[in-house]
């Protein structure tokens, strides 16, 4: 009998090709983070770090190695040099689970021989994030959403927190229809402290709607990233000849339709709701990724993170 152990299945999701790439990367909060622990992270407490903050007036009880000698050399004021201190990042991965997200297409990149759908792709993405947070120290959660809430993950910094993550990621199946701005609501409630918010989705729902969603993140002070994944024909529609389109979403059970009748508009509609989501997370601060899931996951890991430095 053989004494090699078999991987778990969870694991398929950090594959080698994924990993040689994660190992080298880090990633920094752009918003102040709140959190328990010295990390990488700013801190919108005051400490004693290596970022100034701001000075402050002298009060008994504070450590004199701590006065501004200079300052009190020119203004004859005892102040203390505060400074930002750092913290641990907490991490929260919002994965999209709908109907929608089970669509493959004709051009979706292959991991492992396997064309991704979008619910695939979302997995890796979100599997190789999470191994990043935790190999740095910071914590990451997960949350798995349809028409509600069907996982959700506290965000955690133990190495074992992955392979829980995995284990919820690979057991997720494509469910009901989406509703990402009621969901989203509930969660930005759910998430205790500020932190990081990454939402994975096609985000088939009603623009209006999850501009507010994406909104309550901001208002509650977390640091957004949304991750916009769209397969191949939903962004260029090259369908030619009548075809018959089943709606995963359920609200019609098959249509059939004339795709050059229609390409026009469809098109300037995919790009003004591309556009008003862009713009929405411009005005936030947040970062929007639109990904083609043609594209090799490395490539689009590799895009971002070089970006956001």
């Amino acid at each position: 009998m053989s004494s090699e152990l078999k991987m778990p299945d969870c694991m398929r999701l950090l594959p080698e090709e994924t990993m040689s790439v994660m190992r080298r990367l880090e990633w920094y909060a752009r918003k102040r983070m709140v959190g328990t622990l010295s990390g990488r992270h700013s801190s919108p407490d005051k400490g004693f770090s290596v970022e100034f903050a701001e000075h402050r007036e002298y009060t008994p009880g504070d450590d004199p190695k701590n006065l501004d000698w200079r300052v009190m050399g020119k203004s004859d004021r005892h102040v203390i040099r505060q400074y930002i201190e750092e913290t641990n990042l907490r991490a929260v991965l919002a994965v999209d689970v709908s109907t929608s997200m089970d669509y493959t297409g004709a051009f979706a990149t292959t991991i492992n021989g396997k064309a991704l759908s979008k619910l695939e792709y979302a997995k890796y993405f979100a599997a190789a994030l999470s191994y990043l947070f935790v190999k740095q120290g910071d914590g990451a959660g997960l949350v798995t959403f349809d028409k509600e809430v069907k996982t959700f993950v506290r965000s955690g910094s133990r190495p074992s927190q992955v392979r829980r993550i995995l284990e919820e990621l690979h057991a997720a199946e494509a469910g009901a229809d989406t509703k990402v701005a009621q969901v989203l609501h509930n969660v930005a409630e759910r998430i205790p402290r500020r932190g990081l918010v990454i939402l994975i989705s096609d985000l088939f729902d009603d623009p209006k709607s999850i501009l507010e969603a994406l909104h309550h993140f901001d208002f509650r002070q977390h640091e957004l990233v949304v991750v916009h994944l769209l397969a191949e024909e939903e962004l260029t529609f090259p369908f030619k000849s009548f075809q018959r389109f089943k709606d995963l979403e359920g609200i019609e059970q098959m249509l059939r339709i004339d795709p050059q009748a229609v390409r026009a508009a469809y098109l300037e509609r995919l790009r003004d709701f591309i556009k008003q989501i862009d713009s929405a997370c411009g005005r936030m601060r947040a970062d929007y990724l639109a990904i083609n899931t043609k594209a090799p996951l490395r490539d689009s890991i590799l895009r971002y993170l070089a970006g956001r430095k």
